[in-house]
């Protein structure tokens, strides 16, 4: 069975991922940084998840450890105030970066799907599914040009 660990200070935050991944596979939640360093000396996790921030630790440093133990342990960084410095470091060490608002969504992907060997998204482009962008859908356009007979109707 395969194994993964999730580490994050907010136990609650765990339990809802746990939630969202389901069954499949051995998962072991961890909310502080010793107990998660501990364990993955010991067992070699597939999938490494962790927040960025650690109370006074960087989830960056598991992400070293499991490199430098040769693992083939595929990682997931994420936070909720993105650094730009840390998110190119985390990439260059061979994981992943989502913004901590999309994780519970995404990690089901993360675990069960087949990763790409790295990250190629780019940290500085701005992620336009967060900009409320406007426009009309061309039922609203037929009603407003119904409603407003001979009137002049804006697209913009």
């Amino acid at each position: 069975m395969r194994c993964a660990f999730l580490v994050d200070p907010n136990a609650n935050w765990l339990e809802a991922a746990r939630r969202a991944i389901g069954d499949a596979l051995d998962l072991k939640t961890f909310t502080d940084f010793h107990s998660a360093r501990e364990q993955l000396l010991k067992t070699r996790p597939q999938f490494l998840a962790t927040n960025l921030r650690l109370g006074a630790y960087n989830g960056l440093h598991l992400v070293y450890l499991a490199a430098a133990e040769s693992t083939d342990t595929r990682c997931l960084v994420f936070s909720d105030r993105a650094d730009l410095a840390l998110v190119r470091e985390a990439q260059l060490a061979g994981a992943f970066y989502e913004d901590a608002s999309r994780v519970a969504y995404a990690l089901p992907s993360y675990v069960r799907g087949t990763l790409p060997e790295r990250d190629r998204r780019s940290p500085e482009r701005v992620d336009r599914r967060q900009i409320r962008r406007g426009g009309r859908r061309s039922a609203d356009l037929m009603t407003l040009m119904q409603a407003g007979g001979d009137k002049h109707v804006s697209l913009h």
